[in-house]
């Protein structure tokens, strides 16, 4: 087990949790490409009794009579999913996502059909867009920085 931190964009709602990295997963059911706004959700378990919110709570959603979904009511990052028996965790939602490799897919029934396509689509950094690199040296970040401030650990 390993304890890592983790919030929302803005910072508002932060945690800290045992993660259980061996259920870490990534899912392709409709519910869940509804709740991150994406092809899939990547979530992983924490370890039962160990999920800590050190900055506020999330807002829940009931968006099932199996689970609920939290989200940062300020900024709308989605961070759990919940049921009765277990907490996941949004993996981007921790300060170092790279720490957790998904290991297995559920819902493949929704998957769609061109995300298994996706790593031969040619890739670019950001600097290497042209208007990106030139944008780039003015964009202010308001994002809350990838980890936990002092009064947070």
């Amino acid at each position: 087990m390993t304890m890592l931190t983790g919030g929302c964009q803005c910072g508002a709602v932060r945690f800290r949790s045992e993660i259980e990295a061996e259920t870490a997963s990534i899912c392709h059911c409709r519910m869940c490409q509804k709740a991150f706004g994406s092809f899939y959700a990547p979530l992983v378990h924490t370890r039962a009794g160990t999920l800590v919110w050190t900055k506020a709570e999330p807002k829940r959603f009931r968006s099932s009579s199996y689970a609920e979904r939290g989200f940062c009511p300020e900024c709308g990052t989605p961070l759990t999913y919940e049921t009765a028996s277990a907490v996941s965790i949004a993996i981007g939602a921790l300060d170092d996502p790279s720490t957790i490799r998904p290991n297995a897919q559920d819902g493949i029934e929704a998957k769609i059909p061109y995300v298994d396509a996706m790593p031969t689509l040619p890739g670019r950094a950001t600097d290497d867009d042209p208007e990106m690199a030139e944008a780039i040296g003015k964009i202010v970040n308001y994002q809350h920085p990838d980890a936990p401030s002092p009064d947070e650990a």
